[in-house]
Parts: C-alpha cells; structure tokens; sequence
C-alpha cells in the first residue's frame, strides 16, 4: 500500500475519497491510496490497524483490561475498586482507559499512598472520573481523609468535640 502521508490519522479534516465494496473499504487522499480496510465478519464490530491510529492513541493499545486492573492494585484497593467502577460505567472497558492512565499518571507527582487515599475518598463520594481524583489531591482532601481512614484520631476527635457558636443552641436549649 503506498503511504505518502505516513500514518492515515494525519489525514483529519482533510478531504479523502471512499471506494466502498462488499467486501473491503479503501481510502484515497489526492489519488493515493492511503488504507485498506476488510470488513469485520461479525456485525457492529469495528477492527483497527494500530499502524493507522494516532501516536498518542497506540499508547493506549497495548493495555488490557486486567493490566489495568494489576497495575491499579499496585497502587492499593481503593483505586483497584475505582478502576473497576470506571469500567463498568462504560459500554466498553477499554473507553475507561484514559481515566485510568492518568489516575496512574497522578503517582508520579503525589505518591502512590496519596493516590490510594483519594481513590478511596472518590469511592466512597462517588466521584469517578479522572478530573475528580486530581482535584482531590490539587486541594488536599485525601490527607484528611487518609488520616481518618487510617489514624482515626483526627477525625474523631474533631467529631466528638463541640461547637461553640453563637448560633448554635446546643441540647441544653431543647429541654
């Protein structure tokens, strides 16, 4: 197949021509042909040529589901648990990778303990996209929440004491 534009994904927003048959898809740029598909045999089903993909796309191609899922496990429970909610709120796990990978990526900058304490703080909100676990760690909320998990003794002691407000009536007031 002759490839005068290198990789076909180069070609977006670009104006191709489609020869369509029975058995085959063939995309043309300027005359050339640039790919080549064969129809799936099953219906509804797409295939990719990975040399067609995107860089940045093929990064994604060689991870499975349970690689994720291991490499999720490396970090801690939590973000195991959040991972597999991820997936499961997709058609289709692999449609869960992009969040997943970068929750992973967060490792390198926070550390895998702090990574774990915000999964688990995103569980247990319900917040389960990428966006949501960076803003947990940006603004800090997995420290306090890692030490309640794990120490228990900041949290219950800043439960069990009182308020002292001026607002607040207290027990006192209602007999």
């Amino acid at each position: 197949m002759p490839r005068s534009c290198g990789t076909p994904s180069r070609l977006i927003r670009e104006v191709v021509e489609a020869r369509i048959t029975g058995a085959t898809v063939e995309i043309f740029h300027k005359g050339q042909r640039v790919a080549s598909h064969v129809f799936c045999a099953v219906r509804n089903r797409h295939t990719t040529v990975t040399e067609h993909m995107p860089s940045a796309h093929r990064r994604y191609a060689a991870w499975t589901p349970a690689k994720m899922m291991d490499e999720a496990a490396k970090i801690g429970t939590a973000t195991l648990a959040l991972f597999e909610a991820i997936m499961k709120a997709k058609p289709h796990p692999e449609q869960g990778f992009r969040s997943c990978l970068g929750i992973l990526s967060l490792v390198k900058s926070y550390g895998p303990a702090r990574v774990e304490a915000a999964c688990q703080r995103g569980n247990d909100i319900g917040a389960t996209t990428y966006g949501s676990i960076a803003s947990i760690l940006k603004n800090g909320l997995d420290r306090a929440y890692a030490r309640a998990e794990h120490g228990g003794c900041a949290r219950a002691a800043a439960d069990d004491a009182p308020v002292h407000h001026d607002n607040i009536r207290g027990r006192d007031y209602y007999h």
